[in-house]
């Protein structure tokens, strides 16, 4: 069975030592970029691979792009490899902020083509909470073949952005309210939020304990903020096109599947100070 949205603790547990399965562990901090991977030297589920988001994740940054520019596909395609993933292996990626980092390689995966991969839900503080298996051991990895197809037509760029503010199609932001009305903004340079977009924060997608909502649940949510648009139509974004993938996640979950990333986000957006932007309170 290939799993590609969610997996449970029990699930995993159960394939821990399975070879066929591969765990990525992906804790990250924005404001504190080497406390995952600290953290990770410390416990983390055995047998998990450690995926750096500013380092394996993404490529460099530059003047014109976002925070988290999408990672070059043949690097991003080696390290795979060299991690022991080819097309034969089921994939699970977890975090410790409800799926907020580690949805952004289960998207970076499907992007390259690999569909078995999964989300851990609940993450690594379920797994500890349930007193499961913890290691500090490194794996040792066994070298493989992955080979990538891209599909961009998953993504898209700050012009197609531009075409669908001026076309008013639906564009969903991932990010905290207080961040998209623009009354606080702790990480880019300015507040605010593509005129016309809609704010569905990536928490709404969980229930009081950290679990994804069931997809009945989450296809409400977003039937009611597509106004009709199809799922294929619809624009998803964020601070830097990291938890707009937890978006894109839940709509695989709810089935309905086939939006568009906005890889850049609202970190590439505000670097050209001529595209237009809205804000409830000035900051």
């Amino acid at each position: 069975m290939k799993f590609t949205t969610l997996v449970s603790t029990d699930q995993l547990a159960q394939h821990l030592r399975d070879p066929q399965w591969i765990v990525f562990d992906c804790r990250f901090s924005l404001t504190r970029p080497e406390s995952g991977r600290q953290a990770y030297a410390k416990a983390h589920i055995p047998g998990a691979r450690y995926a750096h988001m500013n380092e394996d994740l993404s490529r460099p940054v530059t003047p014109a792009s976002g925070r988290h520019p999408l990672p070059d596909p043949g690097l991003l395609a080696g390290k795979l490899g060299r991690w022991g993933v080819d097309g034969s292996k089921q994939v699970v990626v977890y975090d410790d902020s409800f799926g907020s980092m580690a949805a952004r390689l289960w998207w970076l995966l499907r992007w390259l083509g690999h569909d078995a991969v999964a989300l851990l839900d609940g993450g690594y503080p379920a797994w500890q909470t349930q007193g499961r298996e913890l290691s500090a051991e490194i794996p040792v990895l066994r070298q493989v073949v992955f080979h990538a197809a891209p599909d961009d037509g998953r993504w898209v760029d700050s012009t197609a952005v531009l075409e669908a503010v001026q076309c008013e199609r639906v564009i969903i932001d991932a990010r905290p309210e207080e961040r998209f009305s623009g009354f606080i903004e702790p990480i880019d340079r300015a507040a605010g939020h593509i005129p016309g977009s809609l704010n569905s924060p990536f928490e709404d997608n969980l229930d009081g304990r950290g679990n994804f909502l069931k997809a009945e649940e989450l296809r409400q949510q977003y039937e009611s903020l597509f106004h009709g648009a199809r799922p294929g139509e619809v624009i998803h974004m964020c601070g830097s096109g990291v938890t707009a993938c937890h978006n894109l996640l839940a709509l695989e979950i709810a089935g309905l599947p086939g939006g568009k990333l906005y890889a850049g986000s609202w970190s590439e957006w505000i670097t050209d100070p001529s595209r237009p932007i809205a804000a409830s309170k000035s900051a």
